[in-house]
Order: C-alpha cells, then sequence, then structure tokens
C-alpha cells in the first residue's frame, strides 16, 4: 500500500541505464541527465489532463521518477557505496512523496493512518540504506586491518542493524497507536494492549 509503483521505478532505472551511465565521458553523463530532465518535463506536462488530487499523485510521481534516473545514473557514472545509497535513499523520498498525496484522498482517522504508513515505510527504507552503507564501510575497513579490526567491524554492523531496527520499530509503534484511535471502549483498551505487548511500551 502507498508505495512508488514498480512500473514507475523499473522505467526510471531504465531511463538512466540507457543513457549509457557506465564508463561515460563527462559530455554524455551531461547529455543524460538533459534526456532524463526533458522526460521529466513531458511527464510533468501529462499530468494536466488529470485534476484534483490525481494531478499532484501525477506529478509526485513524474518528479520522484526523475529523481530516482538522476540518482541511477550518478551510481552508474560513478559506482560507489554512497552513489548506491544516495539511489535507495532516493527511492524512498519518491515512495513516500506520492503515498503521501495519495493520502489526502483519505479524511480523519483513515488519512492519519495512511500517513503514518508512508512515514513507516520512508523510516525503514531509510533505516535499511543506512545500516547497508554502515556495514559496507565496516567490512571495507576491516579488510584492511587487523583480525582486531574485523571485531569491531562485526560490532558495528550489530550496532547499526540494531539502530535500524529500533527505528523501524518506532514507527510501527506510532502508526498502530494511530490505528487504536479509531476504536473506542473496551475494543481500543484491547487495541492498545495489543501494541503494548507488541512493542514493549504503548
Amino acid at each position: 500500500m502507498n508505495k512508488f509503483t514498480t512500473s514507475m521505478l523499473a522505467a526510471a532505472v531504465g531511463l538512466a541505464l540507457s543513457t549509457g551511465a557506465v564508463a561515460m565521458s563527462k559530455d554524455e553523463h551531461k547529455q543524460a541527465q538533459g534526456r532524463i530532465e526533458a522526460q521529466y518535463k513531458a511527464d510533468k506536462a501529462g499530468c494536466d489532463a488529470a485534476a484534483g488530487n490525481a494531478k499532484d499523485v501525477c506529478r509526485a510521481e513524474a518528479k520522484g521518477k526523475e529523481k530516482v534516473a538522476m540518482a541511477e545514473l550518478e551510481a552508474g557514472y560513478k559506482p560507489t557505496a554512497k552513489a548506491r545509497h544516495q539511489v535507495r535513499m532516493a527511492k524512498a523520498d519518491a515512495q513516500y512523496a506520492v503515498a503521501k498525496e495519495k493520502c489526502d484522498d483519505h479524511r480523519d482517522n483513515a488519512k492519519d493512518v495512511c500517513m503514518k504508513e508512508a512515514k513507516a515505510a520512508r523510516v525503514a527504507a531509510k533505516a535499511d540504506a543506512e545500516a547497508s552503507i554502515k556495514t559496507a564501510d565496516a567490512k571495507q575497513t576491516a579488510r584492511k586491518e587487523t583480525t582486531e579490526a574485523r571485531a569491531k567491524s562485526d560490532e558495528k554492523v550489530a550496532d547499526a542493524n540494531k539502530e535500524a531496527s529500533a527505528e523501524k520499530r518506532e514507527a510501527e509503534l506510532k502508526l498502530a497507536k494511530t490505528k487504536c484511535e479509531a476504536l473506542a471502549g473496551t475494543a481500543k483498551e484491547s487495541c492498545m494492549g495489543d501494541a503494548k505487548a507488541r512493542y514493549g511500551k504503548i
């Protein structure tokens, strides 16, 4: 629910890769950027046929597609762990931007739940991305150093994963609380109790 469509992401990735991002010259890279920008303008113009919130969703999808394509292009042009990290962050932001616009179709608690779900998905995606780059950095360092360094690397990896889990758990807790607010009486108490048992607090 509320995820940037697979087809949109595939199109964004395909657009970046079709530019010949690998081993391209500076001029080719600049031309590739121009093609992505031109595609964004075309996609945005295509949104004019829509109305209301559908138009906002369309524009968010177009912008998200552009950002992901640009990030993919850079990751191909300069393939580093940081560049791959930026791709994951761009995807998380694109998914969130579209989901947030779609939430405007809801009202009251349903909208609150929709927004919490969107935020929880973004928190999870970014937490995973952060854990991934920290793990990559730690392993790269470990390969260059001693056994002691490898032990420290493992510790850093464990800490990164623990931190990511904590962030995702906190986002899920907020979502659970919001869902419980839509209930009343015994049902609400039961919902809160379930959330407390699942997350350890409420």
